[in-house]
């Protein structure tokens, strides 16, 4: 039988675990608001990106930039898994190690350290709700 003393304790325990990691992974609250809709933003297109990256001056080189970026990591991911490609768990341990390989090199090629690319991102999915309700 609990009584309300520890069950207060381990609330409390739960609530310092669940802030101490927000703290550290704030991408769950900037993105929240685009996860988990309850309609759907329809899909936009390399045109719509490219619209938006023409229109914002601040944000939209950085969104540009982390979109290279994204490229690179992909190709990494191939890479990976092409050349570990014997059996499955191989291949997928190749193309993760590939994708994290990959990002980490555009990340400093890029400079991407320097720029906040989640508030890019962040701006365009605000840029692009707007459009879909005009």
């Amino acid at each position: 039988m609990e009584d309300s003393s520890s069950k207060s304790f381990l609330r409390k325990q739960w609530n310092e675990y669940k802030e101490f990691w927000a703290d550290r992974f704030p991408f769950t609250n900037v993105y929240s608001r685009y996860i988990g809709r309850e309609q759907s933003l329809p899909s936009w297109s390399e045109s719509d990106v490219n619209e938006f990256i023409a229109s914002d001056p601040v944000h939209g080189p950085i969104l540009k930039t982390a979109r290279e970026a994204a490229n690179i990591a992909l190709y990494g991911s191939a890479i990976g898994a092409i050349t570990t490609a014997g059996a499955g768990l191989s291949f997928v341990g190749g193309a993760v190690f590939g994708w994290t390989f990959g990002q980490e090199i555009a990340n400093h090629a890029y400079q991407l350290y320097r720029l906040d690319t989640m508030a890019a991102q962040a701006k365009f999915m605000d840029w692009w709700e707007n459009k879909c309700r005009r």
